[in-house]
């Protein structure tokens, strides 16, 4: 697979660090293969964020007990990231600056936000603070890192994904979300 050459964070970028949630990752209630092993790559992405003075976004997925999403009321996924739930907590090993914007999604009961940039006001945010490049990392590659990644194309910034900071939920899924996000002019960085 091509990928991008690394993108060094600089003024007008962003990190976007997408649910690495205690429920994604070992053990959880919806655990992602091999998603511990990203964030000593995505601590050191954070790392060079902050001493590069650029934001630090980490969304989180934030349902509440009875959520559309959940199999028990209809949707595809076992329960996760409950509101104030053990699960919901970000990796104890990941280490967000004071100063990151905390972005929830998936709060509303009856439909599901996949993306960061899906109602909640980020772009604009991003916008304002003079953003047009992003970098994203985290959980899962080919759900809500592969919606993030396209929204933001489509509200027109340059988007790359680092696949080292990042793992999906199946192969196939990987797959075609590497090739959605390829086709729609997304960089991917092996980096």
């Amino acid at each position: 697979m091509m990928a991008g050459k690394a993108m060094r964070l600089t003024r007008g970028d962003a990190l976007i660090v997408l649910d690495v949630q205690r429920d994604f990752c070992a053990a959880g209630a919806l655990e992602v293969a091999d998603a511990d092993a990203i964030i000593p790559a995505i601590n050191r992405l954070i790392e060079d964020a902050v001493a590069a003075g650029v934001p630090v976004v980490a969304s989180r997925d934030w349902h509440p007990l009875e959520h559309s999403s959940f199999r028990d009321f209809g949707g595809p996924w076992p329960a996760h990231c409950v509101q104030d739930s053990a699960g919901a907590e970000f990796h104890s090993d990941l280490r967000l600056p004071n100063d990151a914007i905390i972005l929830s999604k998936g709060e509303a009961l009856e439909r599901d936000q996949l993306s960061a940039m899906n109602g909640t006001g980020l772009a604009e945010r991003l916008r304002r603070l003079g953003v047009k490049r992003l970098l994203i990392v985290g959980l899962a590659l080919d759900v809500c890192v592969l919606e993030t990644a396209l929204d933001a194309v489509a509200r027109g910034f340059q988007t790359h994904v680092r696949l080292s900071g990042s793992r999906a939920i199946t192969p196939e899924g990987e797959r075609e979300a590497l090739e959605k996000m390829r086709h729609a002019g997304v960089v991917l960085e092996d980096g």
